[in-house]
């Protein structure tokens, strides 16, 4: 990103912000120059013994995220440029249509599972509401979007993988699935993917909120019971389109956010920094962190290749919480086939990049299981995330 263009987009923002300009433009350079010197930024790294470092292992524990830089190289980052354009091209035109710009059969119209969700240009829409469970407690400022911005546009895409096998291969980076390993276990388990879509001038708003929903009252709770995130950037991101986060919010529990922004006096929540990063960096962001996004009224797109991954004690026989899908026990044969992903993603990564050894699954070793990346393999991922395990 350039400075300049940064900074114009940081004017723009808090341009919007009416006479709050000036404390919003404050708390966006501020937090970014606390996020980058924080001593949690760096490639991935394992020791002699095959173990995440220590030194990540620790900052991760004790922030909560962690960005790792230059984990997605320059030709993948191509690679998924390009299947983005062509998959916003199958988009359908509106939020209750069903057929594409060109007339063809829009994405995801044909899925039983929930796919696309579309937003109103800036807007919040899931603050203040009932949706997912009522997580997001209060509603975010939502700017005037330019005349000429559309009636709506789309901010998930949910069920990623079975429409971007660029993201299927992201989704089996060796690293990223040793790191998996390393802080959920061997036996680890998949929870869901999606992309999150923050277009200049449109992109909407995701309030403050915390992920997890079902373990809060255990008596197993400790700081990753909930899971985490592993959030991809194809375009970078900045503290004018990126996520924020309340570093050390993981260790205390259910959170009243409402409250965290009365004692604020504000939506810009005290102590929060935002995770600034550049193209190709993986940030991992466990889901019990007080975390949001504010519209993005600045002039850089961001695209987020999302994927959360959970300890397998964490979902096996317990309840999901109906929140990507309805709610279900998750037994070992649903998390098996939930699981059959992992595969493929690994196997796609193979093919596009052979000199890379690929990374081993305990619970595939084990059973003697292979899967192959081929065109039965896509069908077979069509709705695969109705059975996505959300906790």
């Amino acid at each position: 990103m350039s400075q300049p263009s940064y900074m114009a987009s940081i004017e723009a923002c808090a341009a919007h912000y009416g006479e709050d300009a000036d404390a919003m433009r404050a708390y966006l350079l501020n937090g970014h120059v606390r996020a980058v010197t924080l001593d949690n930024r760096g490639p991935i790294e394992f020791d002699a013994d095959g173990r995440l470092a220590a030194h990540i292992r620790d900052a991760y524990k004790k922030y909560g995220f962690y960005v790792f830089t230059g984990v997605l190289a320059e030709e993948e980052l191509d690679d998924i440029k390009q299947d983005l354009a062509q998959i916003k091209q199958k988009f359908p035109v509106g939020p209750e249509a069903k057929l594409a710009a060109d007339g063809s059969p829009g994405l995801g119209v044909d899925c039983a599972a929930p796919t696309l969700v579309w937003s109103k240009p800036l807007a919040d829409p899931l603050g203040g509401s009932t949706l997912a469970n009522g997580r997001h407690q209060v509603k975010l400022h939502e700017p005037q979007a330019a005349a000429d911005a559309p009636a709506a546009a789309p901010f998930i895409l949910l069920g990623s993988l079975q429409f971007s096998e660029t993201c299927l291969r992201v989704y089996g980076h060796p690293q990223l699935l040793k790191v998996a390993e390393d802080i959920n276990g061997k036996d680890f388990a998949p929870f869901n993917e999606c992309l999150f879509i923050k277009e200049p001038g449109i992109g909407a708003a995701v309030s403050w909120h915390q992920d997890g929903t079902t373990h809060w009252d255990s008596d197993d709770f400790d700081d990753g019971i909930h899971g985490f995130n592993f959030m991809a950037q194809v375009y970078g991101s900045t503290a004018v389109n990126g996520v924020w986060v309340l570093p050390g919010s993981h260790k205390l529990g259910k959170i009243d956010i409402k409250e965290l922004v009365k004692q604020s006096g504000s939506e810009r929540i005290a102590d929060t920094v935002p995770l600034i990063c550049d193209p190709g960096d993986v940030v991992i962001c466990n889901r019990q962190l007080v975390h949001g996004s504010f519209a993005n009224t600045g002039f850089e797109p961001r695209i987020t290749v999302n994927m959360g991954f959970h300890r397998r004690s964490s979902v096996l026989d317990v309840m999901g919480a109906g929140i990507h899908n309805d709610a279900q026990k998750f037994d070992a044969a649903l998390i098996a086939k939930r699981s059959e992903v992992i595969g493929y993603g690994i196997d796609a990564r193979r093919q596009r990049f052979p000199d890379e050894q690929p990374y081993e699954y305990q619970p595939f070793t084990e059973q003697g299981l292979s899967y192959e990346w081929n065109d039965a393999a896509k069908a077979s991922l069509h709705n695969y995330n109705a059975l996505d395990l959300s906790i």
